[in-house]
Order: C-alpha cells, then sequence, then structure tokens
C-alpha cells in the first residue's frame, strides 16, 4: 500500500467558524484519502502575485535573512534561515504539494509502506544525479541515512524523523528498503523534508565543519558556490538538473544563475536595503515596516507555518518550573490576543493549540488558553504564593522570577513580560545567540526556552515533548507519551487524530507546554521578482523563481 498525506487548511487569520470548516474539510478528505500526515496553509497562492508572463533564464536574486547559525549542511541545520539556503541544496525522495499535501514522487518515482508503517521501499527514478555527476542510487541512499544517524544530535531533525530506525537495505541499484522497529507512520511525510533530502556519498566523510561550510556536494537544484560567514551565500544553479519533483510547476534547471542569501541584522537595513533595490526580497520584513510593500512596486506573499507555534517550554527539573500551579498560572496570564492584535500581522494567529491551525490534525483546544488572569492568582494563591513588597509574589522566602532564554525579536515576550507581572510573576527575558541556544538545549540549562518548529506532521509533538525523545521539559515519562507514542504509531486516520488532540490538550492544560502565538513567513518583494513561494513546510523555495531583467 501507499499512504497519502494530510490535505492543508487556508492560512492567514481565519474567522473561528470557518476555521471549523476547514477542520471539518480536513478530517473528511483525510479519511477518504487514508491520510497519515502532512499540511499547511497559504494566502493566495503563497507565491508571487501578478500577471502572468513567461519565465526568463537568468540573472542573480539577493534574498536578506536576519542571522548565520554558521551551518548551511541540509542534514544539520534547523534554523530558518539557514534552510533558506539549505533546502535549495537538496533533493528528497519525495515532496509534498503545498496546497494539498499530498506526497508526490520527487527522486522517488513511486514507494510501498508495509501495514504496520515499520517498512518503506522506494524505487528511484532514472537519471538523477548528484551535482558532481555522481548517480543517485539506493546505495546513496543508505549513506545518507546510515550518516544522519550516526550525526545524531548535530542532526537533530533528520535523526528524530530516523528514531527506531534498523537500517536501510540495498534490494537493487534503484529499489531500497527502510526498516524501522517500531511503526513509524510520519516517516513518508520526513521523506520529502530538507533534512532528510540526499548529499553525495563522499560528502558522508566529510567533518561536520566542512559540511557546515557548505563544501558537500548536493542533488537539488542549486549548489554553494561560496559562503562567506556573517556576509553572504551564493548559489548556483547546477547544469543539467531534469529530476524535478512532482510539486513543481516546471522541469528542467532552475531559471536563476544564481541566488545570493546575504545576512542582514538589523531589521531597519533590511527595510531600506529592499526599498533601495539594494536586495530584491526577503521574508524578514518587521512587522511596522510590512505596509510599505504592498504594491508600490513591492509586492507581499503570506503563508501560515505549520508545526508547533511559538511556546514557552518549563525546564521541569527546575524548583519552580516542576510546580504545576506556576505552570498553569503563567499560562492563565498571557492575553494572547492582545500579543496578536499588538505587535504582530494580520496573518499571525494567536495560538489556539500547541500545534499551528494550519498543521494536519489541529484540533482548537482554545477554552484550555484563554486569559484569566483572576485564575492565574487563585492558583497561585491557592499554592501559597503571596504577594510581595515589590508585588512579586513569595513562598517560603522565594520570590517567583524565572528566566526564559530566546534568540528571537523580543518584543513577543518583552509583552507576555508585561501581563505576567500583573498577576506576580517576575519574567526575566535572556536574549542569547543560535548557537547558545542550541547549546542550552542540549544542556538543559534553562528555566524556561521559547521557539517554535515548523514541520507538516503532527509527530513534531513527539518529537520536541515526548519523555522519549528529545524531552525539552526535562520530567519523567506520563499518560501524554503514551498519546504521543501510539500516535506515531498509528495508520489509521481517526484514531491518530483522536491519540494527537487528547495529547495536545494534556500538555497545554498540564502547563507542559504554554503557547503564544502562530507564525506565519512573509515574504516581501520588488515586482521584478517572479514565482518566489513556499514548499509544504513554507520553507522558501527558489528553484522556480526568475527575475524580469533591463
Amino acid at each position: 500500500m501507499s499512504l497519502s498525506t494530510w490535505p492543508s487548511g487556508p492560512g492567514g487569520r481565519t474567522a473561528p467558524s470557518r476555521r471549523a470548516l476547514v477542520a471539518a474539510s480536513l478530517a473528511a478528505t483525510a479519511l477518504l484519502l487514508g491520510a497519515c500526515g502532512s499540511g499547511g496553509g497559504s494566502t493566495a497562492d503563497g507565491a508571487s502575485p501578478g500577471p502572468t508572463a513567461e519565465p526568463v533564464p537568468g540573472g542573480n536574486l539577493t534574498f536578506a535573512v536576519t542571522v548565520d547559525s554558521h551551518c548551511i549542511d541540509p542534514q544539520q541545520v534547523g534554523n530558518n534561515d539557514a534552510i533558506a539556503s539549505a533546502r535549495q541544496t537538496v533533493a528528497s525522495l519525495t515532496a509534498q504539494d503545498p496546497d494539498t499535501g499530498e506526497i508526490l514522487p520527487w527522486l522517488a518515482e513511486s514507494w510501498e509502506v508495509d501495514a504496520d508503517a515499520t517498512s518503506f521501499t522506494f524505487t528511484l527514478r532514472e537519471g538523477p544525479t548528484f551535482a558532481d555527476g555522481t548517480p543517485i542510487d539506493a546505495a546513496a541512499v543508505k549513506t545518507n541515512f546510515d550518516k544522519i544517524v550516526e550525526l545524531g544530535a548535530a542532526a537533530s531533525l533528520g535523526s528524530a524523523y530516523l528514531v527506531g530506525y534498523e537500517g536501510t537495505t540495498v534490494v537493487d541499484p534503484r529499489t531500497v528498503r527502510v526498516d524501522f522497529s517500531a511503526p513509524s507512520a510520519q516517516f513518508l511525510q520526513a521523506s520529502s523534508t530538507f533534512s532528510l533530502g540526499l548529499l553525495s556519498p563522499a560528502s558522508a566523510a566529510l567533518s561536520v565543519e566542512d559540511r557546515c561550510a557548505g563544501k558537500f556536494v548536493g542533488s537539488g537544484p542549486f549548489a554553494v558556490r561560496s559562503y562567506t560567514f556573517d556576509q553572504e551565500v551564493v548559489l548556483e544553479k547546477v547544469a543539467g538538473y531534469d529530476w524535478a519533483s512532482g510539486a513543481d510547476d516546471h522541469t528542467g534547471e532552475a531559471y536563476l544563475d544564481t541566488v545570493t542569501v546575504k545576512f542582514v541584522p538589523e531589521a531597519s537595513v533590511r527595510t531600506g536595503s529592499l526599498l533601495s533595490g539594494q536586495i530584491d526580497a526577503t521574508a524578514a520584513i518587521s512587522t511596522v515596516d510590512l505596509p510599505q510593500f504592498d504594491g508600490n512596486g513591492f509586492w507581499l506573499a503570506y503563508r501560515a507555518n505549520p508545526g508547533v507555534v511559538f511556546n514557552l517550554f518549563p525546564n521541569e527539573s527546575r524548583p519552580l518550573a516542576a510546580d504545576p500551579a506556576v505552570r498553569q498560572a503563567i499560562s492563565k496570564g498571557i492575553d494572547r490576543e492582545e500579543i496578536a492584535a499588538t505587535l504582530l500581522t494580520p496573518q499571525d494567529e494567536p495560538a489556539t493549540s500547541v500545534l499551528s491551525h494550519s498543521t494536519p490534525l489541529w484540533a482548537d483546544v482554545s477554552d484550555d488558553l484563554a486569559y484569566d488572569p483572576d485564575g492565574a492568582e487563585a492558583l497561585l494563591d491557592d499554592a501559597g504564593w503571596v504577594e510581595g513588597a515589590d508585588g512579586v509574589r513569595v513562598k517560603d522566602g522565594q520570590r517567583l522570577s524565572t528566566t526564559v532564554t530566546f534568540w528571537q525579536v523580543a518584543e513577543p515576550l518583552e509583552l507576555v513580560q508585561q501581563q505576567l507581572a500583573k498577576i506576580g510573576v517576575d519574567l526575566q527575558l535572556k536574549q542569547v545567540t543560535v548557537a547558545e541556544s542550541t547549546e542550552l538545549k542540549k544542556s538543559g540549562d534553562f528555566d524556561f526556552d521559547y521557539y517554535n518548529l515548523t514541520r507538516s506532521d503532527p509527530d513534531v509533538l513527539r518529537t520536541i515533548f515526548s519523555a522519549n525523545a528529545r524531552n525539552i521539559n526535562k520530567r519523567a515519562p506520563e499518560e501524554v507519551d503514551d498519546l504521543l507514542d501510539r500516535s506515531a504509531a498509528s495508520t489509521d486516520p481517526a484514531e491518530r487524530q483522536e491519540l494527537v488532540t487528547q495529547a495536545a490538550r494534556l500538555l497545554v492544560q498540564q502547563g507542559h507546554a504554554i503557547p503564544v502565538y502562530e507564525l506565519s513567513t512573509t515574504i516581501a518583494a520588488a515586482d521584478t521578482v517572479h514565482g518566489l513561494g513556499f514548499e509544504a513546510s513554507t520553507r522558501l523555495d527558489f528553484y522556480g523563481a526568475w527575475v524580469q531583467q533591463d
């Protein structure tokens, strides 16, 4: 049998009644497809608007991102800015339709999945090669997946998708079987991600540092020409590339000769650079500056990010976060509607679950996320936290003061900080670098962490929260972990929906997850840029992009 995937819902700000209709449509269509996960929504078509025009090959597109994490190896990166470059350099076994969520052929022309989703057999297309001309065959697939498992934490996303990996068997040069020790219903969707994209077998022998520096050889429509830390990545199209995925609108080589990805940390500089033509496009314009790019020689495109929304993640091995009353009070003390209305674009929604509403199997649990400062104060009163002289609550001589670490923009957390002060919680903000954030997650040296994780499959919950996986909460196993493990094993859409919904609700009720808001990605570009859009996981897709030339 072959597993289909869940269709996607529309993105952007949606009225509750519309949202309910979308959820019902998702569930009904998924049941018909026998689906197992994927999806995401968009406004319009998620790509550049404007009149139809014939693509013009050639030229360079300059795109600005905010931060350089000093790694563009697609099998190691997890930061969205790094993914902007990395995604372009690898093809994957499968692709995911950004509109329907269906899993489509790419390097694999077909596949079969056994009844309990422990064995996945892929038949490869004839013809695709790596950028150096090396044929892409079954042995190369095995080398890649074995190496991702060997990399372990360095390949945090890919290794999470390969939990329970027993090995890859080369059946013949064009047939490869991937086996798991337990059901892994999420793997087919995972095979469409950049994290499991294929690098040349020779790249597996490189050091992690050389791979991060872009010295690998990929399988995608672009290759790394140069990478200068903290300045730019230059990608060049791969000559002879002719293995577009079933989700692409054209075949053959990329239209652009090169893509230059520049690192521009300051928001005002990104805005000025786009206005002046120093860059062609970016997905990092500040909310207050977006309106000036809605027309006037520019265009905007939005797409909701599926996956886990921006959350406060409590480290429950720390005394304060170990107290359920504290965690639950913090959640009740956050006014998510105010954050969305005050600081975000109309496309960024307040959280209604741990999962974004564009994620397959999302269900609305916003009744457990209602702003309730009176309820928060009652919880803290009952737990023995009394108001101190400075307004911060105290218990047994300890102030109710804790710290959240983050690397993203500070404004949403600054408003959360103000809101929590009203219930007697002192939330300190500690902004760190991406590298420091990664190390803190590994070491567990934090009170609260803050981030989101994009993926078009609800298994992202298990990846982050399960005490048997990443265990971001640093807690002992409990009921929710059983639900998450069972959802990963289920190939029945209705059963998986029920398990994911129960798990999401428990994570919120127990305060293991404190959702804040959903993320959407907004491209702002000059009207000389065409065809630039998103793939199914709201990753940037430069393959179909082209620029109008003088």
